[in-house]
């Protein structure tokens, strides 16, 4: 059956080969080498134990997408905080399905306990700043000149969402 599910290291090769033209093609990820389905595997254990990572799968077990939540900085202050990120196999962009995920994705990390959701977009790049902005994300910043890959500086956009009001934070923990 279609739908959204929790990451499953099994699932690393599909998830590398979803990733790796993007970091190969395009200036959207700052990694310059792809990572290995190992490697991959190795983020999923490590990054799926604290935050949420989910994919999309269609019916026949093929991932068509995924995101995840992950840390945004590393001092205490900061643990109600993530920085998220989605993905999509290029045959599957401007269907709705990176909306679909990414609301999910905000919903788990609310209910995981997180505050609120930051997201940085390499610029330009025009349909993920709409896909923020279609999700909530209001965006607060551009750092100018902070990546260099294909012998060019890359500003990046910051885009902010809360995701609980005012209140104190609780403990996170995955429900």
């Amino acid at each position: 059956m279609a739908g959204i599910r929790y990451v499953r290291s099994e699932d690393a090769a599909q998830l590398a080969a979803i990733y790796a033209p993007v970091v190969r093609e395009t200036a959207v990820s700052f990694e310059m080498e792809p990572p290995s389905p190992e490697e991959m595997a190795r983020r999923i254990e490590n990054v799926s134990r604290t935050y949420p990572w989910i994919v999309f799968e269609d019916g026949e077990g093929s991932v068509l997408g995924y995101a995840y939540a992950g840390v945004h900085r590393q001092r205490p202050a900061y643990h109600w905080s993530v920085e998220t990120t989605v993905y999509l196999d290029a045959d599957h962009r401007g269907q709705g399905l990176g909306k679909t995920l990414y609301t999910a994705l905000l919903d788990l990390a609310r209910d995981w306990g997180y505050a609120n959701a930051y997201a940085g977009v390499a610029l330009p790049n025009p349909a993920s700043e709409a896909l923020h902005a279609s999700v909530g994300f209001s965006r607060i910043g551009v750092f100018p000149r902070v990546g260099f890959k294909f012998d060019q500086w890359h500003d990046v956009s910051w885009w902010y969402r809360p995701l609980t009001t005012g209140e104190a934070p609780r403990t996170t923990t995955q429900p």
